[in-house]
């Protein structure tokens, strides 16, 4: 996709901006000439992205969603604005379905001319699972505060430094024999870069993309049987995978869930039964002008670090 300069100079406020996705979005809007303030409730996790800005270009702000006085002041003075904070957490509500239309009515009130509201596949306010449901009252809320703001859903989002591919990629270099839920439970996941640039084309243009939803996935439908088992393959380990059947899958969610730690809640095991694929019945990626990235392009050059001799393993001696 070719850059342009829609954003030079103009001040972008990224709330949640401190995690895996907000920090590939600030990378992109400094590349882009933009002003960013990074604003969340841990905006010194984003301080790595200091050298990339020049001077005064970046700025940090403290921001947690469920004091909307703090959205107040880390809005002030915006152009544009990206909503990007969410959780499978207990406090989804405030920050899923509360804080998204705070945010938006604190960037229409400070005369911001775009927003991105970051939900989700699957987002349906009448869900009876939490993380769903409050995706969706999310974005009900942002609509009704600002009917101009671009909705991003993205399906799973995975990157060199997830927490996705690296957790099941950590289990199956501990692990000879291995667990899946769901096996034939269906994802096709996003790259990073890839979500980022699509906030970053949405914002860029608010006259083609504003008041609409986009659905953004990967250019392939896979299993969670076929992604662990390609995780293997280039992990060069020859692993054995149990295939779990629903019923064990969900009881074992029901049982451990709540546990700290636990590989899976219920509300999780909910979803992933469900499937993590675009429904078609809004754009994609194509009409944000990206092109996607398959997951197999980057499998085996992440895994080195999980072989069993690194870098020195078979694949990198052939």
């Amino acid at each position: 996709m070719a850059k342009t300069k829609d954003l030079d100079g103009r001040l972008v406020v990224l709330v949640g901006g401190s995690g895996f996705l907000g920090t590939r979005v600030a990378q992109e809007l400094l590349s882009r000439g933009a002003r960013l303030r990074v604003a969340a409730r841990h905006p010194e996790r984003a301080y790595r992205l200091k050298p990339l800005g020049n001077l005064g270009q970046i700025q940090f702000a403290y921001c947690d969603v469920g004091r909307p006085e703090t959205l107040a002041a880390a809005m002030a003075g915006a152009d544009a604005a990206v909503y990007l904070a969410g959780t499978f957490g207990p406090d989804a509500d405030a920050v899923q379905a509360r804080g998204p239309g705070v945010a938006a009515q604190a960037a229409k009130a400070a005369g911001a001319g775009a927003l991105v509201h970051v939900s989700a596949i699957g987002a349906d306010a009448e869900s009876e699972v939490r993380y769903a449901r409050t995706k969706g009252e999310g974005e009900a809320a942002v609509r009704a505060a600002f009917p101009g703001a671009t909705i991003l859903r993205p399906s799973v989002i995975f990157g060199e430094d997830d927490q996705f591919i690296n957790m099941f990629a950590g289990l199956i270099a501990l692990l000879p024999v291995l667990p899946v839920f769901g096996p034939d439970a269906q994802m096709q996941p996003v790259h990073v870069d890839d979500a980022a640039n699509a906030i970053v084309a949405a914002l860029s243009d608010p006259a083609s993309h504003g008041g609409k939803t986009y659905e953004i996935a990967g250019p392939e439908v896979l299993t969670m049987g076929q992604i662990n088992r390609a995780i293997a393959k280039a992990q060069q380990r020859k692993t054995l995978f149990a295939d779990l059947p629903d019923f064990a899958s969900a009881g074992f969610a029901a049982l451990t869930g709540w546990l700290p730690g636990a590989p899976i809640s219920l509300d999780q095991w909910k979803l992933l039964k469900a499937g993590n694929v675009p429904s078609g019945d809004y754009p994609g990626l194509a009409q944000l002008g990206i092109k996607p990235r398959p997951l197999g392009l980057f499998l085996d050059r992440w895994m080195v670090r999980y072989r069993k001799h690194g870098r020195f393993g078979a694949s990198a001696s052939a």
